[in-house]
């Protein structure tokens, strides 16, 4: 914050003054939600921070490939209006997420990337916290065309951890094909 402070008085203007102040700081190395944000911003509560989690993903044949140890670290960004999300692989590359509730249309919007697959679009999936879960949905076809969704579904969350499942789903949500499911503890 001292920087900040020099630096907005060197441009001598007050725009800086509070600019930052939810954003992860020495008190709070993973940032605080701004409590000017929609109060959706405290869905990702039990998350915020860092979690040892098992990852495993479904083969081709229909199998499950051996499950990997993964870091996943959330925290509060764009001055605690956002969320963003990282992980780190044994391999060394790393995925993560932009995630911002837009309240015009009461939904959360989920930008996610990749070093193993980086594209000059981001895919985004939408969706909102109902009960005791995140559901979020990309439009996906199944490899035999059929429409559908890919669905990511964030369940049990609590201070000592979450779960989260990937599936894809026909349009009615009656076939369900999970494809990937990582346990996290803090």
């Amino acid at each position: 914050m001292k920087t900040t402070l020099i630096f907005c008085f060197m441009l001598m203007t007050s725009i800086c003054f509070g600019q930052y102040e939810f954003n992860a700081s020495q008190d709070h190395p993973y940032g605080v939600p701004n409590p000017e944000a929609p109060e959706q911003i405290r869905d990702f509560d039990a998350m915020i921070g860092s979690c040892k989690c098992t990852s495993t993903t479904r083969k081709q044949d229909g199998s499950w490939n051996t499950s990997e140890e993964i870091i996943w670290e959330w925290k509060y960004i764009m001055n605690g209006t956002a969320i963003q999300d990282m992980t780190y692989k044994p391999d060394g590359s790393h995925s993560g997420s932009i995630r911002q509730f837009i309240k015009d249309s009461s939904r959360w919007y989920v930008h996610w990337f990749s070093t193993k697959a980086p594209s000059t679009t981001f895919p985004v999936w939408e969706g909102n916290k109902k009960d005791d879960k995140i559901i979020l949905y990309r439009a996906q076809k199944a490899p035999n065309g059929m429409d559908g969704f890919y669905r990511l579904t964030f369940y049990d969350m609590s201070k000592t951890g979450y779960k989260w499942i990937g599936e894809w789903v026909d349009t009615s949500e009656k076939i369900v094909y999970p494809t990937w499911k990582i346990d996290c503890i803090k």
